[in-house]
């Protein structure tokens, strides 16, 4: 692994601060690393002498990693099993309390890959065990960013390409002071972890920021189908929980009785008085995001579609489509015309102009010049592209622990 570390180019990898040893792991049996940006952080797992990592099972396929990485005898968490991460906890804590000789256990809590701007949330899963933890940094102080692999920009192979491409890089590595939680910390896993952030953020001299690797997922899905305010999406969330259109499902409602005969273009007292909620700071805030900046108004099917996607995102998308033939029913006939169609095909199924046009024309089958529903659905079923419509996600239902 060093080798492929050089042969990376790799040359300097600094390391700063003290690291317990194996001999006092007992102390710190757990590290945890970040920020978390890229597959390059393997380097972290090198210099460290190999711990045990918690990685997703996805790491264990890869060729030739995937094999070292499980002679450190890894804890995978298999993030589409619900149960995964509650017998990944189970298993952080047997290790970190055992008087077996288990090597540390490093974990990276923020769950997924940033541009390390910020620290988003950590998982509280290496906090459980309300043992010592050490704090780990690593930068990539380099004249240019070829490392950063994340939810958007460069694949993994470019990446790998353009860092090849440079003389040399660098990765500096630092150990921060074993962190000793309180008794409030060891009764709360979340605050520990919020702790252990602030410290490890001041040390980067980076802000942080209340984001999840559930919340990057559901707007990398969000706007991967073209819903309304996709990259606002948790914001959206809060701010109509805050408001307490979470709790009332008035949105579904309102969606689900569809726009004939009512106004589709709304102004922010409008918009309020729609929703049943104040005019205040919340509710502007909330219509600003999907505020069309022409004309100054929202157009409200697109903010019901997108409350819709948010109430819906463990659903089968079948069910939101549903919804969706509802709002943009310009007619309240039961049926799309092809201009109606192309606004849900390209808001709600992630298809262009051209693809919902063709679409259009192959579920006509009657040539009608419409389509309900219904006759989508049958149409839909048939071809293997559209499978994706009819399959639940449940990749984010998590333990209420957690």
């Amino acid at each position: 692994m060093r080798l492929v570390v050089v042969a990376a180019g790799f040359h300097r990898v600094r390391v700063l601060g003290r690291r317990h040893v194996p001999s006092d792991s007992r102390e710190a049996p757990v590290m945890v690393i970040a920020p978390h940006s890229t597959f390059f952080d393997a380097i972290a797992i090198v210099c460290l002498g190999a711990p045990s990592v918690v990685a997703k099972a996805d790491t264990a396929r890869l060729p030739f990693i995937g094999q070292l990485i499980n002679y450190t005898q890894p804890v995978y968490v298999w993030r589409d099993d619900p149960n995964s991460r509650q017998n990944t906890i189970k298993e952080i804590i047997e290790r970190a309390t055992s008087k077996e000789d288990w090597p540390q256990v490093l974990i990276f809590p923020e769950g997924t890959c940033t541009n390390r701007s910020c620290l988003i949330t950590f998982k509280p899963g290496g906090f459980y065990p309300g043992v010592p933890v050490q704090p780990v940094t690593i930068r990539y102080p380099n004249a240019r960013d070829t490392v950063t692999w994340t939810w958007e920009g460069p694949g993994a192979l470019k990446l790998l390409w353009l860092t090849l491409t440079q003389v040399h890089s660098s990765c500096e590595i630092e150990f921060l002071p074993v962190y000793y939680p309180s008794e409030e910390e060891k009764r709360d896993p979340k605050l520990y972890a919020r702790n252990v952030r602030d410290v490890m953020a001041k040390a980067l001299g980076v802000p942080v920021l209340d984001y999840t690797y559930d919340d990057c997922r559901l707007i990398a899905r969000a706007k991967q189908l073209g819903i309304p305010g996709a990259t606002s999406a948790r914001e959206v969330s809060e701010l109509r929980s805050q408001l307490g259109l979470e709790r009332s499902q008035l949105e579904l409602h309102l969606a689900a009785s569809g726009m004939a005969g009512r106004a589709r273009w709304l102004s922010a007292d409008e918009f309020a008085v729609r929703l049943g909620v104040p005019a205040n700071d919340l509710s502007f805030r909330l219509y600003n995001i999907f505020v069309q900046r022409s004309s100054g108004l929202v157009y409200f099917p697109d903010y019901l579609l997108c409350a819709a996607f948010l109430s819906l995102q463990h659903a089968p998308l079948s069910h939101l489509l549903s919804y969706a033939f509802k709002l943009y029913d310009s007619q309240g006939f039961g049926r799309l015309n092809p201009s109606n169609f192309e606004e849900v095909a390209t808001r709600c199924l992630g298809l262009c102009q051209e693809d919902a046009q063709n679409t259009f024309r192959q579920a006509d089958l009657d040539e009608k010049g419409y389509i309900t529903y219904d006759e989508f659905i049958s149409y839909a079923q048939k071809k293997t592209e559209f499978a994706h419509i009819f399959a639940s996600d449940t990749s984010h239902h998590k333990p209420k622990t957690q």
